[in-house]
């Protein structure tokens, strides 16, 4: 049976343990994808990376999760989360260890496109929290385990120039630490990988003892494919998470280039965005879930219109600030409410089609990096200058917010009363699957 209340404090229960392993995986691959991004100002200096390569680098980090998080949906429809999460914990550490290998713009890109694929851990974290709490929370859960995971990306920006500093205290070059530091978050990732693979079971009941057959979870997938609302929200998601992986990559050169900020101060400063997702992302889940007990999903959808649209209008306002301490707190204000946008977006998806959550969780996944891919390109040409690419960034928020408006859900004005969420129930477990308890 599935959760109806989140216990935070536990870690007896099948789904809390899912729940607290799922977002401390989450973290670990988001720490790891994200690790070099506060390293880059030595590493551009050591490569002697131009603007264009280094936008090219950006990219590449987030092209091809869109990739993966579609292909990872489709296998938590078919084989559960389980194995598929401890899979690309072990296979995402080798990139994140071996880019330390890297020689030059080539082989660095290579590996920073490698490592991109790791971004895929989100759509089985938000897959496993949907298996094991019921509607009534589901949005909280979904919006916390996502929210507290993101919290890796802040803390990279912080704890890897330290890793770093520690390293060359110990002796060794810049050219040395940067490499030797991407060890660390790499071996934690295999760490996490066993955790997974002893601590959780796919669903309330236990782990799946086969495969959904490869036509039904086909079939659900593109039923997600052609429905306007998975595209909708994946253009919402892209306007909120595509936006933060995008300060993620850029928030510290654009701090160290703007303002002369170090590189441990810039990495500061970019790091309080990032940290704003130890509760930022789950308000974002918990006001979703809230409204929605009162409003129906019609409250859910307008929920989220209001927080990206409040994201868009901070990231103008943003764009505008050349005084370092209106620049921070612009920053720590958008950043507010671009994690609640991506929290909120995950409050309405587990809704569009109970049978192929995997699949909407993963095509609205995807459809965040699609918006970190187009982003990127607005950081890449020298002639356009960052503040004016966070610009453009803001009136395009804007524009999705309005388009959210448009989602539209069968009874949607109806409170989930417990009759209704019985029938709403955003089950992914895909029934007919076999489970057993271990």
């Amino acid at each position: 049976m599935k959760a109806t209340r989140i216990q935070l404090f536990s870690f007896s229960t099948p789904a809390m343990r899912a729940f607290h392993v799922a977002w401390m995986a989450f973290f670990l691959c988001f720490f790891g994808w994200f690790g070099v991004a506060p390293l880059m100002p030595v590493i551009r200096s050591e490569l002697q990376l131009t603007k264009a390569q280094i936008g090219n680098i950006v990219i590449a980090s987030v092209a091809v999760t869109v990739l993966a998080r579609l292909f990872v949906g489709w296998l938590c429809d078919r084989y559960g989360p389980r194995r598929i999460y401890a899979g690309l914990l072990i296979l995402g550490s080798l990139p994140v260890m071996g880019i330390g290998l890297a020689h030059d713009y080539t082989t660095f890109l290579a590996f920073r496109l490698a490592i991109g694929a790791v971004g895929a851990s989100f759509v089985i974290t938000q897959y496993h929290t949907c298996a094991m709490f019921a509607p009534n929370v589901v949005g909280t859960a979904n919006a916390t385990a996502a929210g507290w995971g993101n919290l890796g990306g802040g803390v990279t920006q912080v704890a890897m120039p330290l890793v770093f500093a520690g390293l060359m205290q110990l002796g060794l070059t810049q050219g040395s630490a940067w490499r030797v530091a991407m060890i660390f978050p790499g071996v934690l990732m295999l760490a996490a990988a066993v955790a997974y693979l002893t601590l959780t079971q796919d669903g309330p009941e236990g782990n799946r003892t086969g495969a959904v057959p490869a036509k039904q979870a086909s079939g659900a997938f593109f039923e997600a494919f052609a429905d306007p609302r998975t595209w909708v929200l994946g253009l919402a998601y892209g306007a909120c998470f595509g936006v933060e992986l995008t300060v993620h990559n850029v928030a510290a050169l654009y701090f160290h280039d703007r303002f002369g900020l170090g590189l441990q101060a810039a990495g500061l400063v970019a790091g309080s965005f990032g940290l704003l997702a130890l509760f930022a992302r789950a308000l974002g889940g918990i006001t979703g879930d809230r409204v929605g007990l009162r409003f129906g999903l019609k409250g859910r959808v307008l929920t989220l219109a209001t927080v990206l649209g409040l994201e868009g209008l901070l990231l103008i306002l943003f764009s505008r600030m050349s005084y370092l301490p209106l620049a921070i707190v612009t920053l720590v204000l958008f950043g507010l409410f671009t994690h609640m946008s991506a929290g909120s977006t995950y409050a309405v998806t587990p809704f569009v089609k109970r049978d192929a959550v995997g699949a909407v969780a993963g095509i609205v996944g995807a459809g965040g990096n699609v918006g970190a891919v187009l982003a990127g390109f607005l950081f890449r040409s020298d002639g356009f200058p960052p503040e004016s690419a966070f610009l453009v960034l803001g009136v395009a928020v804007l524009g999705a917010s309005v388009l959210v408006l448009t989602v539209r859900f069968k009874n949607e004005d109806e409170v989930l009363t417990p009759e209704a969420l019985a029938r709403l129930d955003p089950s992914p477990a895909l029934p007919s699957s076999p489970v057993a308890a271990e």
